[in-house]
């Protein structure tokens, strides 16, 4: 099982931040622009350009507003757009997530937007990390053909602290075709023995390769390339 390649995931929030990404042995790109609120919907002409300029799969964040994850039926509609936008515009996958006001996974607006991303893939962000019950939201999750990816910290501020639930989640995930893409406090040093702890396929690095861990820095590639070497190890 550890021979399966860990799939690296970074996030950009610049045209130079993809390409560095990209040159480092990043396996996919998660697209944002204020990843300092958690990462916003980009720009067309943002996403246009990073499909146009990295050889690997791009993802796209589609999230209004850094208000909550509970969305009114104004933002959805906004999000709806933006979902049919980025597809057209070349993205692999659009990273989205919403919530009732009650902290579940809201199914109705899950339903609508695979619709609307019509056949195009979804990864559920941390928005999951929100929801009351992790276990109940993954459940609904996996119910979801369109979902391919569950973007998580295992419900705790850093990934670090959550191996017993990324753990759990690879788990119960390991008979579906969605993976558990974890992510949030991910370290350059601690990656590998993290990845050992939870034996999960997939993971997500922001802050951990810019320069001095400041998510508003600009990604590093020879971060990235350290982190692939040590995935595939």
């Amino acid at each position: 099982m550890q021979n399966e390649r860990v799939l690296l995931e970074v996030i950009a929030t610049t045209l130079a931040d993809a390409k560095a990404a990209a040159r480092g042995g990043a396996d996919r790109i998660e697209l944002v622009t204020a990843m300092g609120e958690g990462g916003l919907t980009p720009s067309i002409g943002m996403i246009e350009a990073v499909v146009a300029a990295v050889p690997i799969p791009v993802n796209v964040i589609v999230r209004p507003h850094s208000r909550s994850f509970v969305y009114d039926a104004g933002d959805f509609a906004v999000m709806l757009r933006d979902v049919r936008a980025a597809k057209s515009a070349g993205a692999n996958a659009v990273v989205i997530g919403m919530l009732t006001a009650s902290g579940e996974v809201d199914r109705e607006k899950l339903k609508r937007a695979a619709e609307a991303a019509d056949g195009m893939p979804l990864t559920f962000h941390r928005a999951f990390d929100e929801a009351r019950d992790l276990h109940r939201a993954f459940d609904v999750l996996l119910g979801f053909d369109a979902v391919t990816n569950v973007l998580t910290s295992g419900g705790k501020s850093s990934v670090l602290d959550a191996s017993a639930q990324i753990s759990d989640l690879v788990t119960r995930a390991s008979q579906s075709r969605c993976n558990v893409l974890a992510g949030a406090g991910l370290t350059v040093d601690r990656v590998a023995d993290f990845v050992r702890a939870t034996r999960v396929k997939a993971v997500h690095f922001g802050s951990g390769v810019r320069a001095g861990g400041n998510g508003l820095a600009p990604v590093d590639e020879e971060k990235v390339r350290r982190v692939r070497t040590l995935l595939d190890s």
